[in-house]
């Protein structure tokens, strides 16, 4: 075993670990929240159903990725193998459309006051409906991927495009359309979602950044001014909204690498993975530091 491969193994372990604290931690406090009713926050269904998603990402990622490291071999069946990679393109893409909402959500609330009302009366039904489109959508779109991994005890007989530790990824389509379409309505939902996020991201640093320089003319102590939980609210989505945005073109530089070789490294695979799971690993992190509720049990408990 090289000193690669336990590197990359001890950052897997690390990885699950944090991820599956973290994300454990957010989701009970989120759903005691919801149940209780104790201060409640608008964004809190939508974080808990980012939170729900990052763990399946964590769970269907570190798992399978950490029995690999240990030395599991043909410890996945074909149908365990097509489940696991399923899920975990299924949750990372409603990981991916949570975060486009909670974005969208935050500029509203930034550049629409006169409109607000409308919001919070409307809003927490609205949500029901698109965190269901949000499931049903990727379900559907990622449907190709069981219909193309293949299991361990199989990659023997066919010709292998790309293969993890544990499963495989079978050769395309024979026909050119269906898997230039498959490409373009993959890549389209991730685009637009990105291009949303970045524009929604410059909108809540312009109305910031007016904001302060409007409150640096008012001399008086007075004057009223944006609260401080909403400024710490909208710098907390930026920061995950800027974390999101980053890993994702960092995974798919290496996602684009491992496709342009017949037989990619599978140091390339594993990166490109890694990547892929950081923002469902940090993000509950970020959400519990920026989050006064959480800090306020945290200090108490410390006391």
């Amino acid at each position: 075993m090289s000193k690669a491969d336990i590197e990359m193994r001890v950052a897997f372990l690390t990885q699950t670990g944090a991820g599956v604290l973290g994300n454990s931690c957010l989701l009970c406090f989120y759903s005691y929240t919801l149940l209780t009713r104790q201060k409640v926050r608008l964004t809190d269904p939508i974080l808990c159903h980012l939170v729900f998603a990052n763990y399946v990402v964590v769970l269907s990622t570190g798992i399978p990725e950490t029995m690999a490291g240990i030395g599991g071999k043909y410890f996945l069946d074909d149908a365990a193998c097509k489940v696991a990679l399923y899920f975990r393109r299924v949750a990372r893409g409603v990981s991916l459309n949570t975060t486009c909402l909670l974005s969208g959500f935050q500029v509203s609330k930034l550049c629409t006051r006169n409109v607000w009302w409308k919001i919070t009366t409307t809003f927490p039904n609205c949500f029901g409906i698109c965190g269901f489109l949000f499931w049903i959508l990727q379900v559907l779109v990622n449907v190709y991927v069981p219909l193309r991994v293949i299991g361990p005890t199989h990659r023997q007989n066919v010709t292998l495009h790309m293969h993890y530790k544990y499963c495989s990824i079978g050769p395309t389509s024979p026909k050119p359309f269906v898997y230039l379409s498959q490409i373009v309505l993959f890549l389209s939902i991730d685009i637009m979602c990105l291009v949303f996020m970045m524009w929604t991201s410059g909108s809540m640093v312009l109305v910031l950044h007016r904001h302060k320089q409007r409150v640096q003319h008012i001399h008086s102590h007075i004057a009223s001014r944006r609260p401080d939980h909403e400024a710490r609210a909208t710098r907390t989505i930026l920061t995950l909204v800027s974390m999101f945005v980053s890993f994702y073109c960092l995974s798919a530089m290496f996602t684009l690498c491992v496709g342009l070789h017949m037989k990619p490294d599978l140091w390339l695979v594993d990166m490109s993975v890694f990547l892929d799971a950081c923002f469902s690993v940090l993000s509950p992190f970020v959400l519990m530091s920026t989050d006064t509720r959480i800090t306020q049990v945290f200090h108490s408990c410390i006391e």
